[in-house]
């Protein structure tokens, strides 16, 4: 066995591929450098695994990613120092009802590491940045919330941080009173468009790609992939792409191609502020056609049955954390909240496994949702007394077992330990086993010996199938910069397809 995943080949490749869509750009002409920021958008899901700003900086002659961060609020400002290899970085945002929280991050370039100067917590929503001196940093911010200020979303503070290295100036060292200073105008500008001709001066071939969701080989050798704003896309042995069906919405998600490889089905994202029905549709996988059209009653997973043909899923009325996605299930497997009086109340109440048999609908009339007369109560989803679990990806194993992504549910978010994979049987409470690590599961699928599972950090895990034991674990990186992996296939021995949260398809070799 080799120490880590080969990727052998990468699809969706191109320019400015890390930050997706671009909302600012800076030059440093002198160095030949050009700062990216791209848009504020999920990682993985619509708020299933938290959102990121990414920030790239580019090569302007061979636009090599030089350098890249995935900040936590959306970027608003960047400035290279004049002489270290440093760049700053301001962002944030308004958190709904009181404050303006943000960052000011120093990446560098040369290490590629990023260090949080603000000390508060929540920090200050950094507006504008300029390097004055070598020393000297003017910081502009919006005030630090709108209470009883009608004009804080037009006007801020400026002040001006003075370090002697600011190569050396450790984490969380500016304090507020570094960052004191008089009441300016502030408006907020949109450099979207800037931006955007700023990296097509450069290259044509940019595409504002995000998070592939599913991937599958076909038998000829194609890939199809759903990913945000695309409902499907497919692509030829040749790395050619040969169509795609884009999606104004939020695209596609959970896909399932038919037997005869002659269309797919694909759940559509409904973005939650949407007052509309989940659509589900089908595909050819000639050109990408439209053949047909489900809404379900209510919001539900996408998934291919052990017997080859899709089925629909309830997914609850819980968002992410009710969404429990079994491929290649003897039966449809979900979950369903039933009450301490053993009445079933959708959304409250204790969370059981549920089940139902596809068999129970005629093969021309599937997909579709199982009727309650078909659904049985399993076993309780949480195997641990006093632990609320939250729902993840999953797969059926051939002699039956479940293997599962999820996260234990804390008022203060994930803890350390609170992600677990679990592999169990069905009808038993106690698990077969369970490895439990510190960042949410983005997707999961076994082969005969080994379960391979992507995460939110990057990482991707191989654990034995029989034992959860740790055989091998890396962080994914194309061309040495870190990617995060959001969508994963067993394709055939040794085989992976992995699609990542900047719209690129991984080819692997594993073995």
């Amino acid at each position: 066995m080799t120490d880590s995943f080969r990727i052998d080949r990468v699809l969706g490749d191109r320019p400015f591929a890390e930050v997706g869509d671009p909302v600012l750009a800076v030059h440093d002409v002198s160095r030949g450098l050009l700062a990216v920021a791209g848009a504020y958008v999920p990682v993985a899901g619509i708020h299933e695994f938290g959102r990121t700003a990414p920030v790239g900086v580019y090569g302007t002659g061979d636009l090599v990613c030089r350098a890249l961060l995935q900040a936590y609020h959306p970027v608003h400002a960047m400035a290279f120092h004049p002489g270290l290899p440093l760049l700053a970085v301001g962002t944030g945002d308004y958190d709904g009802g009181y404050f303006f929280e943000g960052e000011l991050l120093l990446l560098d370039l040369e290490t590629g590491g990023a260090t949080s100067l603000i000390t508060h917590g929540l920090g200050r929503q950094v507006l504008g940045l300029e390097w004055i001196s070598d020393q000297e940093l003017r910081v502009l911010m919006a005030p630090p919330d709108d209470w009883q200020d009608e004009d804080a979303w037009s006007e801020g503070h400026v002040a001006v941080v003075h370090r002697p290295d600011w190569r050396a100036v450790p984490a969380q060292s500016v304090t507020h009173d570094d960052l004191s200073g008089p009441r300016v105008a502030a408006p907020r500008s949109d450099r979207r468009e800037d931006a955007r001709r700023a990296v097509s001066g450069l290259s044509a071939d940019w595409d504002p790609r995000r998070n592939v969701r599913a991937v599958e080989e076909l038998s000829d050798g194609r890939i199809v992939a759903t990913l945000d704003g695309v409902q499907l896309e497919s692509w030829l042995p040749s790395g050619r792409r040969q169509w795609i069906v884009r999606d104004d919405d939020g695209g596609g998600r959970d896909m399932v191609v038919a037997a005869d490889e002659r269309s797919a089905w694909v759940g559509l994202i409904r973005l939650p502020w949407e007052d509309r029905a989940q659509a589900v549709v089908r595909l050819a996988l000639q050109d990408g056609s439209q053949l047909d059209l489900l809404t379900p009653a209510g919001a539900v997973s996408l998934v291919r049955c052990a017997d080859g043909l899709p089925a629909l899923a309830p997914a609850g009325q819980n968002g992410e954390r009710s969404r429990l996605r079994i491929r290649r299930g003897s039966r449809i497997y979900f979950l369903e909240a039933v009450s301490t009086e053993g009445r079933r109340r959708p959304g409250r109440g204790e969370a059981w496994l549920a089940a139902a048999d596809p068999g129970a609908t005629p093969a021309a009339e599937r997909p579709r949702e199982p009727r309650a007369a078909e659904v049985d109560l399993v076993s309780l989803y949480s195997w641990e007394p006093g632990e609320t679990h939250f729902a993840g990806p999953g797969v059926q194993t051939a002699d039956g077992d479940l293997i599962h992504a999820g996260t234990v549910h804390h008022g203060h978010g994930l803890q350390p330990g609170g992600s677990f994979v679990v592999r169990r049987t069905v009808t038993v409470e106690e698990p077969t086993w369970v490895f439990r690590t510190d960042r949410t599961a983005t997707d999961l699928d076994h082969d005969t010996e080994s379960v391979y599972v992507t995460y939110d950090d990057g990482e991707v895990v191989e654990l034995g199938l029989r034992d959860g034991k740790v055989r091998r674990r890396q962080h994914l990186a194309v061309a040495g910069v870190a990617v995060v992996a959001t969508a994963l296939t067993v394709t055939g021995p040794g085989r992976l397809l992995i699609g990542t949260s900047d719209g690129r398809l991984l080819d692997c070799s594993t073995v």
